[in-house]
């Protein structure tokens, strides 16, 4: 029965997951309608998601701690329940400040809680099928994305932008009071043989294992230009159809998402195959898949500079979304292979840290560029660079040290 509640645990984590990021999703569809009723300028408006990512990236290591130290199915299921109830009341906000102190604040710190008990969890249940499960996973972001900026465009042109976020907060109360009846803390023991020990883990010593294994650290480094690149194009890009193509808001919150990551979901399943059947083999092909992914993807952020047509545009959407997808894929495959499980809810929690807290700045760097510039897409060109940069160093580490590190923590 064991063996087939792991693919429950995969489904209820999968439904929870798809909430997470389409709550996310939900403020950036209507953001333009949010900026123009509380008569905000980009980068002031832009300032609020930058102010979500950094109290979340603040808030992460006491999640991973609470991850490795407390019930991980509890944990999970109390962020889901905080993080939607602080959505519902970011529906209500009436001005700048409540708008940051819900967004922001008690948002950003309800789903700080969820990733690193999320994937750990995960991780604990699946062992030999851990790259397939994590890319089947991280389909539900891309789920999340498409259906939060089509459905949150839709209730906001009929019933204004409020009620997007009443609706998806309810949307995730009543998930999380499934996950409280389904969900259970995988066994200690048996099938997962290495019981967590006496000694429970410090709020710090997630971050000295990322930073003191070389491959880790470089994951980090490149998770951090991942985020940074993702926060700024999903922040920015629905408003740029817009207001660059004239789309309306469900129109450009559908058609910002759909492209991107129906070519990422298929992207996702693809990686997570290759890395489950080739990493086997050769543990460092995982990271190698990443770099690639990081250096591909980067063409077509480059080609999101020149103005061209609608389809043009979907095309190169398609084309990045697909490649990120093989940086995504093996996320956490790579980080928890160097890393002890005892601690893979706090080294989890360093890595989301430190690339939030580099993510954070590229809503307000990209608004202020874009009110400077005239144009968003004036800024594409730089993303493409900071992900070009970031691949060659995953390459290069990968080759240098991922075996090393792999065999360092096997070992020990």
């Amino acid at each position: 029965m064991q063996k087939y509640y792991k693919w429950e645990v995969l489904a209820l984590l999968w439904v929870a997951y798809l909430l997470n990021q389409a709550d996310r999703q939900v403020f950036n569809t209507v953001l333009p309608a949010i900026r123009d009723s509380l008569n905000l300028t980009d980068t002031s408006v832009g300032l609020i998601a930058t102010v979500f990512n950094l109290f979340y990236a603040c808030m992460v290591p006491l999640g991973g701690w609470a991850g490795d130290r407390f019930s991980r199915k509890w944990v999970t299921t109390l962020s889901i329940l905080f993080w939607s109830i602080a959505t519902m009341f970011t529906g209500l906000a009436n001005g700048v400040v409540m708008l940051v102190l819900m967004r922001s604040i008690a948002t950003g710190g309800g789903e700080a809680f969820f990733g690193p008990a999320n994937y750990s969890l995960l991780g604990q249940y699946h062992t030999d099928t851990r790259a397939r499960a994590m890319s089947i996973h991280q389909t539900s972001y891309y789920v999340g994305v498409i259906l939060a900026g089509w459905l949150a465009g839709k209730i906001a042109d009929s019933l204004g932008w409020k009620y997007s976020f009443i609706i998806f907060g309810a949307a995730g109360i009543l998930w999380a009071v499934v996950m409280a009846f389904r969900l259970k803390d995988a066994p200690k023991e048996g099938q997962f043989p290495s019981p967590i020990p006496a000694d429970k883990p410090k709020i710090w010593d997630g971050f000295k294992t990322v930073f003191t294994t070389p491959t880790a650290l470089m994951l980090t480094l490149g998770f951090s230009a991942f985020i940074f690149v993702i926060t700024g194009y999903m922040t920015w890009v629905p408003a740029y159809l817009q207001e660059e193509f004239g789309q309306n808001q469900e129109m450009a919150g559908l058609h910002s998402m759909l492209w991107t990551y129906v070519a990422a979901f298929i992207g996702v399943l693809l990686a997570g195959t290759l890395s489950d059947r080739w990493g086997a083999k050769d543990h460092k092909v995982r990271m190698y898949i990443q770099g690639a992914g990081l250096i591909l993807g980067a063409v077509f952020l480059f080609l999101m500079g020149v103005r061209s047509s609608m389809w043009v545009l979907y095309a190169c959407f398609a084309g990045w979304g697909f490649f990120r997808a093989f940086f995504d894929a093996n996320i956490y495959t790579v980080l928890y292979d160097v890393t002890p499980p005892r601690l893979h809810a706090s080294c989890s929690s360093a890595m989301i840290t430190t690339g939030f807290a580099v993510g954070a700045l590229a809503p307000v760097i990209l608004g202020a560029m874009k009110e400077s510039m005239g144009s968003l897409s004036a800024t594409f060109p730089l993303l493409g660079v900071i992900w070009v940069v970031a691949g060659i160093l995953c390459l290069g580490v990968a080759k240098a040290r991922y075996q090393k590190d792999y065999d360092k923590n096997h070992c020990s």
